[in-house]
């Protein structure tokens, strides 16, 4: 697998990212957890996101080989995240739940509560056609 991530492989994580991210984005419940959760939960949420990001595309969309590939898998797992993360606050500000300019440690909390749960449905999505 070269370094390669086209225009389906982002339509995949886009539609897999917002599906996951619509319905937790209208939740209160997702707006006080980024809120009020301790900053240690939420770098424990953002490491057990990224983990399982990585075991997943690990078994799932790289099939335990990556020996000659881990760049490619590093940078999979890094454009997902990212690619979710946007999906989440663009989510989030057509709500008017993202105070980037008012408040913007709310606002990074909440992305990082909301794309949690959906950069798995992103990557869930995104491997349905690898390898």
């Amino acid at each position: 697998m070269e370094l390669s991530f086209n225009m389906e492989d982002a339509s995949q994580v886009f539609v897999g990212a917002f599906a996951l991210a619509v319905p937790i984005s209208f939740s209160e419940e997702a707006w006080r957890l980024g809120e009020t959760l301790p900053s240690t939960n939420l770098v424990a949420l953002f490491t057990l996101s990224i983990l399982f990001l990585g075991i997943f595309t690990y078994q799932s969309v790289f099939q335990k080989q990556i020996k000659k590939r881990l760049f490619v898998f590093i940078f999979r797992i890094g454009i997902a995240y990212f690619m979710t993360a946007l999906v989440v606050c663009l989510v989030l500000f057509c709500l008017d739940k993202l105070p980037l300019l008012s408040d913007p440690v709310t606002a990074l909390r909440r992305m990082i509560v909301i794309t949690m749960p959906a950069s798995m449905g992103a990557i869930v999505v995104d491997s349905f056609d690898k390898e």
